[in-house]
């Protein structure tokens, strides 16, 4: 008699559904793991046995053989072992075949049988409820799996706590969904002195997720600037929260079981390698692109970070998915973000500043901003200098309007585009129209369009150029609350564009 249980396997954000078959025959005492698991799979016979043995249960004297099916699908990570034991609980006759064969299990065993939190409850429960499972989970995981209201969640905090409740001894309650949590940055807008156009930049952006590039001196505020930006976006939609939730819970990275609604702001050192920007790894994790997927990527330091780095960021932001590709693994990730990249216009800093002398200027800014090579600056919609702050100016009372009032009337564009792409779901900001919807939606009036021809004309600007300058304008137009786009909604968006100081 073959017993069996369920549990899955990750790939990406994806959970593949594994069949956890147990056989119990005789022969020489044995405890085998088969079906390409990783090393920690196969020390889960231990665990299981220690847990076994703290509920008093004894193994028989016979061959045990647990296989892992599809047996060519690699099985990584801990969270075998509960879905093991339920399998060879149900091969003892200890707990019901059929309660074992309608649930999908996933958990670590401690050696004294109690369950340790672990990563993917919540693409687990996605899975289990498509294959009209229950889903059985440690207790601390239970929360965020609880979300997907498709199936029942059943959180336990031991090995024994499964046992009763399989055999009816003590029934555990169906788990609770977590939080939602949303908290507004306690950083404002007007806490930043001067820097209107910046600003301004940082406003358009948001509201239409468009890439932006802060080139300036240090000291500038480009940090400053760009810490402000998660107070004027809007919080996550239902469907965004989810596929975010999905990332971070195979990260780990979900508090208590909680929904986030504040959008991800990832701002990692360039010192990061390619596997921690991309994804990769040991079992190909998602990098922070992904972890950023529906907020913002803020890189400091752009020119600073490795040029292959950099250059594999160009296919992701133009799909918003990336394939890491492994030799035994491919794996999709999504990586829809907001891209905000600081740079100083030269290796000393001081280039554009005329109250200090740059001692290779220009050659200086030249082999510095080289550094990005023209068709990663050509993914940049926004593109503007951030001067220094005169001393003066920091008295000042603060100008401009507040993050609050900013973000009021993001959430007004973003309204405007959620009911312009409610047809095409795949579409959700200005940034990711394309062909014909772009036509549709960003043609400018006689006047702008003129403009633009002769813009494009002037400057030598590519076909991926005229056409974010189109979604510029369109988002421009939605932030005024004008169905057209006009002259002066073009003039904005190529002022952002070309620029003396910043490459075209």
């Amino acid at each position: 008699m073959v017993a069996r249980a369920h549990t899955v396997a990750f790939q990406g954000v994806d959970a593949r559904p594994v069949e956890v078959q147990c056989a119990v025959s005789p022969g020489l005492p044995a405890f085998s793991i088969v079906g390409l698991p990783d090393k920690a799979v196969s020390e889960a016979r231990d665990r299981v046995r220690s847990a076994l043995t703290a509920m008093a249960i004894a193994l028989p004297s016979k061959r045990i053989t647990i296989n892992l099916s599809p047996a060519d699908l690699p099985k990584e990570g801990s969270h075998f072992d509960l879905p093991i034991a339920v399998a060879l609980l149900s091969a003892l006759e200890i707990i019901p075949a059929d309660a074992a064969e309608s649930t999908v299990a996933l958990g670590e065993l401690s050696l004294d049988g109690s369950l340790v939190p672990v990563v993917g409850a919540l693409p687990a429960a996605m899975t289990a409820a498509a294959d009209d499972r229950m889903l059985l989970c440690p207790k601390a995981s239970s929360a965020e799996a609880a979300w997907v209201d498709a199936t029942q969640v059943i959180g336990a905090e031991s090995l024994g706590d499964v046992v009763r409740h399989f055999s009816g001894q003590s029934p555990l309650p169906t788990a609770q969904p977590g939080e939602v949590n949303l908290t507004r940055s306690a950083r404002d807008l007007r806490d930043v002195k001067g820097q209107e156009r910046a600003k301004r930049a940082l406003e358009i952006a948001a509201a239409g997720r468009h890439h932006l590039i802060m080139i300036g001196t240090p000291g500038s505020g480009k940090s400053m600037l760009a810490a402000r930006l998660p107070g004027i976006l809007p919080p996550l939609t239902a469907v965004e929260a989810l596929e975010t939730s999905m990332i971070q819970s195979l990260c780990g990275l979900l508090d208590e079981g909680g929904i986030n609604r504040t959008r991800p702001f990832r701002e990692p050192h360039h010192t990061a390698s390619m596997a921690a920007i991309v994804g990769g790894g040991k079992g190909a994790k998602p990098g922070e692109i992904s972890l950023a997927h529906n907020g913002v990527l803020f890189m400091d330091e752009f020119p600073e970070f490795p040029r292959t780095v950099l250059e594999t960021l160009r296919q992701p932001i133009e799909t918003g998915e990336v394939m890491v590709a492994r030799a035994n693994a491919h794996v999709k990730y999504p990586c829809r973000f907001m891209l905000v990249a600081a740079a100083n216009p030269c290796k000393c800093g001081y280039l554009t500043d005329p109250s200090r002398a740059c001692s290779r200027a220009p050659g200086c800014g030249e082999d510095y901003l080289n550094r990005i090579s023209g068709p990663l600056m050509d993914r940049f919609d926004l593109r503007i200098e951030v001067p220094p702050v005169a001393f003066t100016d920091l008295d000042l009372p603060p100008s401009g309007d507040s993050s609050a009032t900013v973000a009021e009337r993001v959430d007004n564009a973003r309204a405007i585009q959620a009911n312009r792409f409610r047809e095409t779901p795949h579409l959700r900001q200005n940034a990711d129209a394309e062909g014909k919807v772009l036509e549709e939606i960003a043609t400018p009036d006689a006047e702008g369009k003129e403009l633009l021809l002769k813009a494009a004309d002037r400057f030598g600007l590519s076909a991926r150029a005229f056409h974010r300058i189109l979604r510029v304008a369109r988002t421009i137009a939605d932030l005024d609350g004008s169905a057209n786009i006009h002259r002066p909604h073009v003039a904005e968006a190529l002022s952002f564009r070309i620029s003396a100081r910043v490459m075209a």
